[in-house]
């Protein structure tokens, strides 16, 4: 069962889009781990409408090569939780978008390790913008639950946005 959104993380999602707003920027998610939620959660912020192009739900390794152009052969040597395939989910999200501002996530939410051995709780965000460098950050959650990791993610996933965004 999915939770209705918490008052912070809505809160922290309409600061974002505040934010891109005064910066006239516009955004689109690429998520693996979180599978849509980020997408969902931007989208009940105001402004969502003017500033949210959608999102990407990439869950296996085969979407990831297909809808984001992830290199299969990174996939094949590095998995798909890991700082390259994080790198380029955002930039194939925006190049595959008109939006000037990607983040992505990928990670193992659990309950299990992932079949490359990735243990619950390794996230990866990245976050690209047009003309700037793309930026990821790796995250370790451990094992707090599935649902209590996407959480962390999302949370993550905007703090790495709206730092992006004002540059």
């Amino acid at each position: 069962m999915i939770r209705p959104f918490a008052k912070a993380s809505l809160n922290a999602a309409e600061d974002v889009l505040r934010l891109a707003a005064a910066k006239k920027l516009t955004l689109i998610t690429a998520e693996s781990c979180t599978g849509g939620l980020l997408a969902s959660l931007l989208s009940e912020a105001k402004g969502a409408s003017d500033l949210l192009h959608g999102g990407f739900v990439t869950y296996t390794k085969l979407n990831k090569t297909v809808s984001l152009g992830v290199p299969a052969a990174l996939l094949r040597a590095k998995g798909a939780v890991c700082e390259d395939v994080a790198r380029a989910m955002a930039e194939g999200a925006l190049e595959r978008s008109p939006a000037e501002v990607a983040v992505a996530i990928t990670g193992v939410a659990g309950p299990d390790a992932d079949e490359d051995g990735n243990p619950v709780g390794l996230v990866f965000i990245g976050v690209a913008r047009r003309g700037l460098a793309t930026r990821v950050m790796k995250k370790n959650y451990g094992d707090p639950g599935r649902e209590e990791v996407r959480e962390c993610a999302m949370r993550d996933a905007l703090a790495a946005l709206r730092e992006m965004i004002a540059l």
